[in-house]
């Protein structure tokens, strides 16, 4: 049970990179949404009887909150996982067989027993709230808004840098380093 906690928590964490939108990386095909690629470090404080969670990884991605692929490696490049989604369904692959989900949020659910608000991540990355809830601009000094429970620093996102911090129990962090554009 561990084990698999651990590699949906590696899963998840491509996917929540995956979904940061970001820069372009292989040349697009007509009509084709561009890739984004980069690295993520993901941590959900200890709570109760579950120990603190941590892992890095890379990630490709192509789409939006609503629908798209995420290609989930290791630190070493290996694939571990492929993801898909689109409204009403997510789906992961990791080379044993595909596992559906109703939605990103239920997959998040799955992992870590608690949803994300993962379709607010491509527009956080993007640099600006997630038109879907209300948010505050520049809260307690934070070079950013905050939405949805979730602090989004954009105080180096110009260097490729973005951080996302929930402090509600369990306390989470998000690093993403963006690749730059090809």
């Amino acid at each position: 049970m561990k084990r698999r906690a651990g590699t949906l928590l590696a899963t998840l964490a491509l996917l929540l990179a995956g979904l940061l939108a970001g820069c372009a990386s292989p040349p697009l095909a007509p009509g084709e949404a561009p890739w984004t690629a980069g690295r993520l470090s993901l941590r959900i404080e200890a709570q109760a009887e579950r120990a603190a969670q941590s892992v890095s990884v890379g990630f490709e991605l192509r789409g939006d909150g609503s629908g798209g692929e995420l290609r989930l490696n290791s630190p070493l490049g290996t694939r571990v996982a492929t993801a898909r989604w689109a409204p009403g369904v997510a789906v992961l692959d990791q080379g044993q067989g595909e596992q559906a989900y109703s939605s990103l949020e239920a997959l998040s659910q799955e992992a870590l027993g608690e949803a994300l608000p993962l379709a607010a991540l491509p527009d956080w990355l993007a640099g600006r709230p997630w038109p879907g809830a209300s948010h505050t601009n520049g809260v307690a000094g934070l070079s950013g808004f905050e939405q949805l429970g979730w602090q989004v620093d954009l105080a180096r996102r110009g260097e490729g840098w973005i951080e996302l911090r929930r402090s509600a129990a369990p306390a989470v962090r998000v690093r993403v380093k963006l690749d730059e554009a090809s």
